[in-house]
């Protein structure tokens, strides 16, 4: 959003800007049924399924005035058309008995300049909201303010790990602000959605992606893929276990499955082979008849250990791992130089200038000297 030199403001939409933005893979797609239904975005992750009772053109991308609980807010049309009821589905949202609030209008000058002011208000209302939080000596952390487009209510998000008897607090913001107050709570997930980030991958944050409803994750998740049990690599901004944690849970389940448990060495005629290690995608497992070392490993698929364990139940012992191949270490994948910014560079080697005779160079000397 920009002010031209005439003094209008000029609003513009990129997709992507948005958090928990979703694609319109059915543009240009229409269809009457659902034309009356928009997606209007607010601030961070807050937006909701509207209807247009306007009769005005509407497309994605223009600010619109909407009807609120009390008063009106201003918001942006970030969906229409037939995807619009996929997001409908998905909110389980019948749209024959759900009461769809309206949107009034597109939104005027006068409007969206009313709206900026009251976006500008937002940092100073939460600095001053945390020092009144202090000073009455509630445990609860306030994360954002959100004001509404008419910019007479203003939504409180705040954390706590309890209870908190916010009604005192009630009447000094509206003391201290003039205007209407909703105190909202949060969790620490939703809180990193609403302020957003980039992750250790390097791509924004999930939470503030598209993730909408949150799962209940635990360090199970964590053993069944063979991660290490460490807080500081499994914890996200939140401080909360990583929503990814169970993106590849029900692969790493399934490939179990078909993965032997081993509660013993395995026996043979040479001696005991102990489990070492066991790449549960590739479905191997290594074997060693040293215990307590990693050099000689053997390698067998999950398949061989079933047939060798019913071999052991029934008396029998296979003759000896050493007729397997070579045995091999797994395939670790050391992170030492990762974190050098140089690593892509090409190396380039310093020419050394040959050090030329004293003779050429005294003979150099003659010549100079002659022709001067």
């Amino acid at each position: 959003m920009e002010r031209e030199d005439t003094g209008e403001l000029n609003c513009t939409y990129r997709q992507g800007c948005c958090k928990l933005e979703v694609y319109d893979w059915l543009s240009g797609v229409a269809q009457e049924q659902y034309k009356e239904y928009f997606e209007v975005r607010f601030k961070n992750t807050r937006k909701a399924i509207f209807r247009n009772a306007s009769g005005q053109s509407i497309k994605t991308g223009d600010l619109v005035i909407v009807e609120a609980a009390n008063g009106h807010d201003l918001g942006i049309v970030t969906l229409e058309g037939p995807v619009v009821a996929r997001q409908m589905k998905c909110k389980r949202i019948n749209p024959e008995t759900f009461e769809f609030k309206r949107i009034y209008r597109k939104a005027k000058l006068f409007d969206i300049e009313k709206w900026q002011e009251a976006i500008a208000r937002e940092h100073e209302t939460m600095i001053r909201s945390r020092q009144i939080a202090a000073e009455l000596g509630l445990e609860m952390k306030i994360g954002d303010v959100e004001f509404q487009g008419d910019g007479t209510k203003a939504i409180f998000y705040y954390i706590a790990d309890g209870r908190v008897d916010f009604r005192q607090l009630i009447k000094v913001f509206a003391e201290e602000f003039r205007i209407r107050i909703e105190m909202k709570q949060i969790g620490a997930r939703q809180e990193a959605g609403l302020i957003g980030g980039l992750g250790v991958c390097g791509r924004e944050l999930c939470c503030s992606n598209y993730i909408s409803s949150f799962q209940s994750i635990t360090t199970s998740a964590a053993r069944c893929q063979d991660l290490s049990l460490n807080p500081q690599k499994l914890a996200g901004q939140c401080g909360k276990l990583k929503c990814c944690l169970n993106y590849e849970t029900a692969a790493y389940m399934d490939a179990q499955t078909r993965i032997p448990k081993v509660n013993g060495p395995l026996e043979f005629e040479d001696g005991l082979a102990y489990l070492m290690k066991t790449d549960i995608l590739k479905e191997i497992m290594y074997f060693s008849y040293d215990p307590s070392s990693l050099s000689n490993l053997y390698a067998l698929d999950a398949s061989e250990v079933r047939e060798i364990i019913k071999m052991n139940r029934n008396g029998v012992k296979p003759e000896s791992l050493q007729t397997e191949p070579e045995p091999t270490a797994p395939e670790f994948v050391t992170a030492v130089g990762d974190d050098s910014i140089t690593r892509f560079d090409e190396s380039r080697k310093r020419r050394k200038k040959k050090k030329r005779p004293k003779q050429s160079l005294q003979n150099e000397k003659d010549d100079k000297s002659k022709k001067a």
